[in-house]
């Protein structure tokens, strides 16, 4: 597997609240998928390294 990482923000919202978490992502994962989300909610590799609360999540993007 490719050590090239991309930086993603993800933006949660909690009653009204904003907050972001900046994380890595293999650059080659993100690539086997037509949108990112995608590969955030169904890629095992990324399941395990990642908790996301998926219901709370209102945006995901490349932050490079």
């Amino acid at each position: 597997m490719s050590e090239h990482k991309t930086k993603v923000r993800l933006l949660f919202v909690d009653n009204g609240l904003y907050h972001h978490e900046d994380v890595e992502i293999s650059t080659e994962l993100i690539g086997d998928y037509p949108r990112l989300i995608d590969c955030l909610r169904e890629e095992p590799t990324v399941l395990q390294q990642l908790h996301l609360d998926i219901n709370r999540l209102c945006a995901a993007y490349r932050a490079d």
